[in-house]
């Protein structure tokens, strides 16, 4: 009996972490419907958008695209054009799915920011502290290509989860890492760098990782990496779940985005929108290459990346976007409190990125753009907080003028402005 007893806490922890987002005195509504003048916008001026997204179709600059516009809460556009699948004939709609690779990124920061809201951890605690594999790392000194080795220094500081939410922890990216250095060590140690049909789990992944030297000593640069992987598998030590079962009872199926997984079920597979690339002027599916476009609904399904990992929708990721604009509140559930948020959205990294020279600075979960990137026109207000995915699918929100942006396609070696001018097209179309 007593040992029954012992083991009961252990039993009943994940339950009690499950319903850790809050009732709130506020009750924002869901996303809905309404004509542009209501939020003052002009819909004749928002319209201009089909003839730029049905151009980009038409002289194939992509295959497809779906966007969506939101102002203080209201959908005021809402339109795919062009084709899911050129292949197929499978015209595209306004609620596929799209793999949305680094659009995960934020997804994961906000799950680890609900854990540091609980008091399991501060901001500047050593990972090691955790995942006791990153104890005693090194920054690379000397490499060799002829045979792969490399001399080391021992790292100044350790790494905290404030480096791993801020690109600084001196981690690289493998395969699509800027160092070709970094791409032969994380190949030779067998990391998976973004997503698999292998039955690879995090775990094993973030282990083989804290094993390898760092870019630079953690806090001195901006390296974008794969630090939001390792903070996936931080989340499924800290909750006692799975990150895939986390991130589902505690964001996604409370804030109602019933499209947003890693791994699609059978069920909605049909819904995914093939990646293309351009070959002899003609759309065709993207091939299996260093990673299986294929993995969100095929293979051991066992790899939950949180920095490139998951598949959504345009309005589910509107929807998670609007919680942060409500100021951590959607629905009556508080996910965050307003401070938490005011936190994320501030920056957390100096001057690593060209501070007023550059156009933007980085928070604790997205880029975050600045009066110098304002001034240039069309991108939005100081302190928008944006990002993109590897399949080219982009996003924004704009806290002042309550405007979300998000734009989704599925190409690889597409060179197409879609980006700046959906950003364009909104902006015109402010009335008030």
């Amino acid at each position: 009996m007593k040992q029954s007893l012992f083991f009961l806490p252990l039993l009943i922890l994940p339950f009690q972490q499950a319903k850790a987002q809050t009732k709130s005195i506020k009750n924002s509504p869901a996303l809905a419907d309404a004509a542009a003048e209501t939020v003052g916008m002009s819909t004749e001026r928002i319209n201009r958008m089909d003839a730029v997204l049905q151009k980009a179709v038409t002289e194939s600059a992509v295959p497809g695209v779906a966007a969506i516009v939101v102002r203080n809460g209201k959908i005021v556009y809402h339109k795919a054009f062009g084709m899911a699948d050129n292949q197929t004939n499978r015209p595209l709609r306004r609620d596929d799915i799209f793999r949305i690779a680094s659009m995960s990124k934020a997804i994961t920061s906000t799950a680890v920011m609900m854990l540091w809201e609980e008091g399991k951890f501060q901001l500047d605690d050593p990972i090691s502290k955790y995942i006791p594999e990153f104890k005693n790392q090194t920054v690379l000194k000397n490499f060799k290509f002829q045979d792969s080795t490399y001399t080391t220094e021992p790292v100044k500081s350790e790494i905290t989860i404030r480096h791993l939410l801020t690109h600084t922890s001196g981690l690289g990216y493998g395969v699509i890492d800027g160092d070709e250095k970094f791409k032969a060590l994380y190949h030779k140690a067998g990391i998976v760098d973004l997503f698999t049909t292998q039955p690879v789990k995090i775990g094993d992944n973030i282990k083989k990782l804290a094993k390898l030297p760092l870019h630079h000593h953690p806090g001195e640069k901006f390296v974008y990496s794969e630090g939001l992987d390792v903070l996936g598998y931080f989340i499924e030590i800290m909750s006692g779940m799975t990150f895939d079962e986390f991130l589902h009872k505690r964001l996604f199926d409370p804030l109602g985005m019933n499209d947003t997984y890693f791994y699609l079920p059978d069920a909605k597979a049909s819904r995914l929108v093939s990646i293309q690339k351009p070959q002899a002027g003609q759309w065709v599916r993207y091939p299996n290459t260093f990673y299986d476009p294929e993995y969100p609904i095929k293979g051991a399904k066992t790899f939950f990346s949180g920095g490139a990992g998951l598949s959504s929708t345009a309005k589910d990721y509107a929807t998670f976007l609007m919680m942060y604009l409500n100021g951590g509140e959607l629905g009556g559930k508080r996910f965050l409190s307003r401070k938490t948020i005011e936190t994320i959205l501030s920056n957390q990294v100096g001057e690593l990125l060209g501070g007023d020279k550059a156009n933007s600075s980085h928070g604790l979960a997205f880029g975050l753009l600045n009066q110098t990137g304002e001034d240039k026109g069309a991108k939005g207000s100081t302190g928008t907080f944006e990002w993109g995915g590897y399949f080219n699918t982009n996003y924004f929100a704009d806290p002042k003028e309550k405007i979300i942006g998000v734009i989704m396609k599925q190409t690889q070696s597409s060179g197409d402005n879609l980006n700046n001018l959906f950003r364009q097209i909104i902006y015109q179309s402010i009335d008030d």
